[in-house]
């Protein structure tokens, strides 16, 4: 088996229970669209949105339930400026993919928890989504060929941008949203979960032909989450297990449909019955 994870101490883990072969690909979301479209790894580290958009377009990959990449996301909404989070409709918000799981969760804040429509924000995107025949709503603005989000933010074309890893290193950038740590604690206390970034897929074909090497790669890589310091957030951010990760999926799927970012309902239930028939095994092997 092949496999592209990005966290060493996972990787490891699986290299380690099954002899597959790492490959280095830096960052881990470079392998994303060969994955989903081609299926030139086995297994791979794969933010949840892409996943959701693959099985919802009937890409053959499926959810192996173990946390890549949990973190808070109230704090992505940057501006600069006076502006603020109640100041977004009538302004322009750029971000660098409609179908980017950060994006995905700070849209759903927005209209959650802040009363925003969508539609009334100019949105800019600058790339398109990983899934081959994904395609962006109408009301979203596809940026010049060339143009940078950061660029374009900094610049002052664009008041507000949700940025994760890509945020400039600015004095002037500052959260739109008040308190944005404690307001994405206190969302997670509520809900009972963090939002979640990155999860382990693995292609239909390699789960049916290397079934007990797939098992073997979750044990391990379950281990390894398991065996790290909780910290002191109020939630788990490293969810493991199809009953630990069902409440954030399937908030996370309900959010994409709701933007456009899904053409149809991807429901908690169907991803675990697609993990378990390629795999051959109940739900409770992956902790279900």
């Amino acid at each position: 088996m092949k496999l592209v994870i990005g966290r060493d101490d996972l990787a490891r883990a699986a290299v380690e229970a099954t002899g597959a072969e790492r490959l280095a690909v830096k960052p881990v979301h470079r392998a994303s669209k060969s994955f989903v479209n081609d299926q030139a790894v086995d297994l791979a580290e794969l933010a949840i949105v892409t996943l959701l958009q693959a099985v919802a377009h009937g890409r053959p990959v499926v959810l192996l339930p173990v946390t890549a990449l949990g973190r808070y996301q109230h704090q992505t909404l940057v501006t600069m400026g006076e502006l603020t989070v109640g100041d977004i409709e009538g302004r322009s918000a750029g971000v660098r993919s409609w179908s980017q799981t950060t994006g995905v969760w700070m849209r759903g804040f927005l209209t959650e928890q802040y009363g925003v429509d969508l539609r009334k924000v100019a949105w800019t995107t600058y790339e398109g989504a990983h899934v081959d025949g994904a395609r962006d709503p109408g009301f979203v603005t596809r940026a010049p060929e060339g143009a940078k989000l950061q660029a374009d933010f900094l610049e002052g074309r664009l008041d507000f941008g949700i940025m994760g890893n890509e945020l400039p290193d600015d004095d002037r950038i500052r959260t739109a949203v008040p308190d944005a740590r404690e307001a994405a604690a206190e969302w997670s206390r509520a809900n009972g979960f963090a939002p979640v970034n990155h999860v382990l897929a693995v292609t239909e074909q390699a789960a049916r032909e290397h079934s007990g090497a797939v098992c073997a790669a979750y044990d391990a890589m379950r281990k390894a989450v398991e065996s790290l310091p909780r910290g002191t957030e109020p939630v788990d951010m490293n969810p493991v297990g199809f009953a630990a990760m069902r409440g954030v999926v399937a908030r996370a799927a309900a959010y994409a449909l709701e933007q456009g970012v899904l053409p149809r309902p991807v429901e908690f239930d169907e991803l675990v019955d697609a993990s378990c028939a390629a795999l051959g095994v109940p739900p409770a092997r992956l902790g279900g």
